[in-house]
């Protein structure tokens, strides 16, 4: 961004007025005084150099690409559903929001929900304000002892276990992934989702809008649930369908639910709405003036922060020097291509791509580039140049397959059966998808003749069954030949691969979870990840002697940022499957 711009900062819905004045320290405010579609933005916001919304405004791949200066999308707010991300992304817009700021908010409005119910509250109103005494018709319920099953385990699923938990209730939940240790550290117990609403007394639900979430509530789930239990949505009115819920509702196989978003909003289904046994509010679960001000002020801070960023030429790279103490890798590294590398090294005497790094539970976790991270250990340099990205919002992990070829099946199986705490066993395909699909098994073999293998744990942790694991995948890496794959068809692999014995598939993986591990000491087994990584640099050909230059770290960043500010003038940006920053102009 030129030096004499002054950002144009689009407010396109409502925020609170803390915030408003933040931004009016960094840029142009202009504050739109109505609603825009899409295509009226297209005109209206056409020189934004930045997008602040709500869950009013959208905005989609046509309007990202309308807008030529656009660089930042902010939702002040938690969800990002109504942001074509994907399409940000690839142009190398920044998307941001304000995931904490409402979670409380919307916390306390679904256990007032909750409590409401119980207690049959809006009803003992509307009696009394109508001139009924109607004590008798209105015996409640005790929250002690009762089953709270909260669907989506994130920052507000977490917080309404926290204020759950003092009334009494059980906590059990469903969440894609979960780890053992998170739900430990909750106090609240993993189930999949039809167990979950077989138990539960009260079903509230807290997952993003996604495609696959549509109606993931609807006639089939609703019948699942107990008799006379309760159902609560403060999450998106698509994840349930309304009308299978109002029949739940009419039967009597559901108490009563407690809804503040609707399928259809601002005009929700009048029969839903006014049903006796139904608590409905206008999409207020975050509306706190406490939540609205931290939503606008924790996006007016990033936005400024960034707008600083741009202003200088380098900042957006987010390049600098780290002590290799520092830094773990998220994925076992195999010795030899070490020892291939270093000889590359020393022969170029350059860094080429430096390797891309997420900060996590204290350490620098290497999300691409382990095998030059473990390079730099053995040519014992202290010191590494890399590129820090945020692992919540910057990226995407995609989970390989693996194709084990010209492998003495026999031979693997006795070597497995080394392995401590392992166990193969024959199971079905079906069977072997489940145990993935909960998080039960981390893997399954696919044998070309011999057919399904599942390979259990009985180690006490999860990490120390993805050590296991480990141990599988380093054995037939010995053995075999492996190549990574996202076919499942056999008969296509056959073909792909002439001398295939198996294929491994394995569960997939979550972004936190694989950087827990690796900070933990437990990397994950190499060629199962693949992280998509926008805006990556490449061609970096940073000097190995500049960085074995003795010197405070402090020093080698500035000269870093020196070094960059001269090689920038020649930087050019490709699209390959992601975008990356070339740095060799």
């Amino acid at each position: 961004m030129p030096a004499s711009h002054t950002p144009l900062i689009y407010v396109c819905d409502p925020i609170h007025e803390a915030g408003l004045d933040r931004l009016r320290q960094v840029g142009r405010v202009i504050v739109l005084d109505r609603a825009h579609s899409a295509e009226a933005l297209m005109d209206v916001a056409r020189d934004a150099d930045a997008l602040i919304v709500r869950s009013r405004t959208r905005v989609p791949a046509d309007l990202i690409l309308a807008l030529p200066r656009l660089k930042l999308i902010a939702r002040a707010g938690a969800g990002l559903d109504g942001i074509d991300v994907s399409t940000a992304r690839a142009r190398g817009i920044n998307v941001i929001n304000a995931p904490d700021a409402n979670t409380l908010a919307v916390a306390e409005h679904t256990m007032g929900l909750i409590l409401a119910l119980a207690r049959n509250l809006t009803r003992a109103d509307a009696a009394l304000k109508a001139g009924r005494w109607a004590k008798s018709e209105l015996m409640g319920l005790s929250l002690r002892g009762k089953t709270l099953g909260i669907i989506g385990f994130g920052r507000i699923g977490r917080q309404v276990a926290r204020l759950a938990a003092p009334f009494g209730m059980r906590i059990i939940v469903n969440q894609p992934r979960l780890t053992p240790e998170l739900a430990l550290s909750e106090g609240a117990m993993p189930h999949d989702l039809h167990d979950l609403l077989a138990q539960s007394d009260f079903v509230t639900l807290h997952v993003p809008m996604r495609a696959q979430n549509q109606n993931m509530i609807a006639a089939d789930e609703l019948a699942m649930m107990k008799q006379g239990a309760f159902l609560i949505n403060t999450a998106r009115g698509g994840l349930v369908d309304e009308a299978a819920l109002l029949a739940a509702l009419e039967s009597g196989h559901l108490a009563g639910a407690g809804i503040d978003v609707f399928a259809s909003e601002p005009t929700p289904d009048p029969a839903l709405v006014q049903h006796p046994r139904v608590i409905a509010t206008p999409h207020i679960a975050a509306s706190t003036h406490e939540a609205q001000r931290d939503a606008a002020l924790a996006v007016a801070e990033q936005i400024a922060e960034l707008l600083d960023v741009w202003a200088s030429s380098t900042g957006s790279l987010n390049l600098r020097v780290v002590p290799l103490s520092d830094i773990v890798t998220h994925e076992h590294v195999d010795p030899k291509r070490v020892e291939r590398l270093a000889a590359r090294f020393e022969k170029s005497g350059a860094l080429s791509d430096p390797p891309v790094v997420s900060f996590w539970d204290g350490k620098y976790v290497v999300l691409d580039g382990a095998t030059r991270t473990h390079t730099f250990h053995h040519l014992g340099i202290d010191n590494i140049a890399v590129q820090v990205v945020n692992a919540e919002d910057d990226i995407t992990l995609h989970t390989w397959n693996h194709a084990v070829s010209r492998l003495d099946f026999a031979a693997f199986l006795d070597g497995i059966a080394a392995i401590p705490h392992l166990h193969v066993r024959a199971s079905t395909l079906e069977e072997a998808e489940a145990h993935l699909h909960s998080g039960a098994a981390f893997a399954f073999l696919n044998h070309l003749s011999r057919g399904i293998y599942l390979l259990d744990s009985d180690a006490p942790t999860w990490l120390e069954r993805l050590d296991a694991v480990r141990e599988v995948v380093d054995l037939y890496n010995r053995m075999g030949e492996v190549e990574r794959t996202l076919v499942n068809d056999m008969a296509r692999l056959r073909n792909d691969f002439p001398g295939l014995t198996m294929t491994v598939t394995f569960r997939p993986l979550d972004t936190k979870e694989v950087l827990q591990a690796a900070a933990h000491g437990h990397p994950m087994p190499a060629g199962v990840t693949r992280f998509v990584i926008p805006g990556r640099i490449l061609r970096l050909n940073l000097s190995l002697e500049d960085l074995r230059r003795p010197g405070s770290l402090e020093e080698k960043n500035v000269w870093l940022q020196a070094w960059l500010h001269e090689r920038m003038a020649r930087a050019s940006v490709r699209y390959y499957q992601e975008p990356v920053v070339l740095l060799d102009g």
